[in-house]
């Protein structure tokens, strides 16, 4: 394979090194409150783009499958709300005998708090090639579910995944019946819009943490909630791998990859607010946020970077599947 052809296959990774020193460059330009306002157009435009496409591009019996599906909304849930917060709580009693920051803990342990967000598991679900109804669904159901039983306003939630996710999804239902043939016959690349959309989304948010005065801690301090952070991470997008692919529990590849990233991703729109009206006033809110501050950009990264593992066991395992059936 010529260098062409290797950098044409790997222009994502390409692509998320460059943002990333994009956004160390100048993180002023793609901050809240920065030329690009990413406030409106990630938080409304950039979001309400990615669901429109998986509107156009998800055929509505795979919705209505994926809404019947409830084993797998069980198990994200199940694992998101219940069983995530519970291991986390068990893991920080040990930690708490270290000289780690208490208050950094009590961060972490919000964290394991929070819903999955409505874009990066989607997109990251969408670019592995997983089942992307599914993912839609339990990234909105969780924030919902969460959102509606905290103190956080219930209308504010229900009002930004309505016009950001609920409303775009249907226009792009709407839109499909009517282009349909076309876009059998095309096959517009909704992948790679998607991907592109992603590299929006990790630029603003590498400008958000690297401008962010709140992460203001010592290099060592720093050093172990990223080590943290990251293994709790990749600990549990293996548990949920390893749980999901199970036989006895009968989910698909496809299905697994939407289990991976909706039962480990964390919100970052929801949990930001969350933490202001839990902790309104409290002198160390500002290190209680850095777990999550930091948390949101260690999934998008990593999810990207195992974007293309992921892929190959899903293709693997799906051509296997195919073996295996007995020919008529």
């Amino acid at each position: 394979m010529g260098l062409r052809e290797r950098l044409a296959k790997e222009w994502f990774m390409l692509g998320i090194v460059l943002v990333i020193v994009l956004a160390k460059m100048d993180p002023s330009v793609g901050a809240k409150g920065g030329p690009l306002k990413p406030e409106m157009t990630i938080t409304y435009i950039a979001v309400s783009a990615i669901f429109f496409n998986s509107g156009l591009s998800l055929k509505t019996e795979e919705l209505t499958s994926a809404l019947m599906h409830i084993k797998l909304h069980l198990f994200v849930q199940i694992f998101t709300l219940a069983f995530f917060p519970t291991t986390i709580w068990f893991f920080l009693q040990l930690l708490s005998v270290t000289p780690i920051n208490e208050w950094l803990l009590k961060g972490l342990q919000t964290v394991g708090c929070m819903p999955p967000p409505v874009s990066s598991a989607v997109i990251l679900t969408k670019a592995v090639g997983g089942n992307e109804a599914a993912a839609i669904f339990n990234s909105a159901f969780g924030s919902f579910l969460l959102g509606s039983s905290s103190s956080v306003p219930f209308t504010s939630i229900f009002s930004q995944l309505s016009v950001t996710v609920v409303v775009p999804l249907i226009i792009g239902q709407i839109v499909r019946r009517y282009i349909k043939d076309w876009l059998e016959r095309k096959k517009p690349p909704f992948g790679t819009i998607s991907s592109c959309v992603l590299l929006t989304i990790i630029y603003t948010t590498f400008c958000d943490t690297f401008s962010n005065t709140n992460i203001d801690l010592d290099g060592l301090s720093l050093l172990i909630i990223l080590f943290i952070i990251f293994s709790v991470q990749l600990s549990f997008m293996f548990l949920t791998f390893f749980f999901s692919t199970r036989n006895n529990l009968g989910f698909t590849p496809a299905d697994t990859v939407a289990i991976i990233f909706c039962s480990t991703h964390k919100s970052l729109t929801l949990g930001i607010p969350m933490l202001k009206i839990v902790f309104a006033g409290h002198e160390h809110l500002s290190l209680i946020s850095v777990p999550l501050l930091i948390y949101h950009p260690a999934q998008i990264l990593l999810g990207s970077l195992l974007v293309p593992t992921i892929k190959s066991w899903m293709v693997s395992r799906q051509k296997g599947v195919k073996l295996m059936r007995p020919t008529v």
